[in-house]
C-alpha cells in the first residue's frame, strides 16, 4: 500500500502548485489539509499505544486522506468550509469590507467563482454588481407583484 503517495507526495506537488498559482482558493485546500493531517499525526503520536492494538487504523487513516486529497471530494475543504470557517476572522482578506461580507455568505464553490470574476473583471465590476442586487432587492421587497416569478420573461 503506498500511503506516503496519497498522504505526503501528491499533496506536496499540489500544495506547490497551489503556492504558483494566482489564486487563493486551493491554498486554503492545501494548507487545510497540512493542518488536520498534522492533527491526525500528533493524535497517532499520543496514542499510540492504543492505535497499535487497532489492526484497521491505518486503513481508516488512509481512506481519510483520500478523502481530504482528492480533487473530486475536497475533503479537507469541505471541513474548513463547514466546520473551521466560522472560527476563523474572514476580515483578514484583501477585499474591502462589503466584499468580505458578501463573500463570508457564498459556499466555496461560489467564492471560486467570485474570485474568477473579480480576477477578470476587476473590485469595481464586483461592487457594481453587488449594488445592482441590493437595488433590485429592494425594488422586489418595495413592489412585489412587480417582480413575481410569472410576470419576469427572459
Amino acid at each position: 500500500m503506498n500511503r506516503p503517495g496519497v498522504m505526503l507526495v501528491y499533496p506536496l506537488y499540489a500544495s506547490m502548485r497551489a503556492i504558483e498559482s494566482p489564486s487563493t482558493l486551493d491554498d486554503q485546500q492545501w494548507l487545510t489539509y497540512w493542518v488536520l493531517y498534522s492533527f491526525i499525526t500528533l493524535f497517532e503520536l499520543s496514542c499510540w499505544q492504543i492505535l497499535q492494538w487497532l489492526p484497521f487504523w491505518p486503513y481508516i487513516k488512509l481512506v481519510f486522506c483520500i478523502w481530504l486529497v482528492l480533487p473530486i471530494f475536497n475533503g479537507a475543504a469541505y471541513i474548513y468550509e463547514n466546520f473551521v470557517r466560522k472560527y476563523v476572522n474572514v476580515g483578514s482578506s484583501n477585499h474591502p469590507e462589503g466584499q468580505r461580507r458578501v463573500l463570508q455568505m457564498m459556499s466555496l464553490d461560489a467564492r471560486k467563482s467570485v474570485e474568477s470574476y473579480i480576477e477578470k473583471y476587476g473590485p469595481e465590476a464586483f461592487d457594481r454588481v453587488v449594488k445592482a442586487v441590493k437595488i433590485y432587492e429592494k425594488k422586489k421587497k418595495n413592489s412585489p407583484y412587480l417582480y413575481s416569478a410569472h410576470n419576469m420573461s427572459c
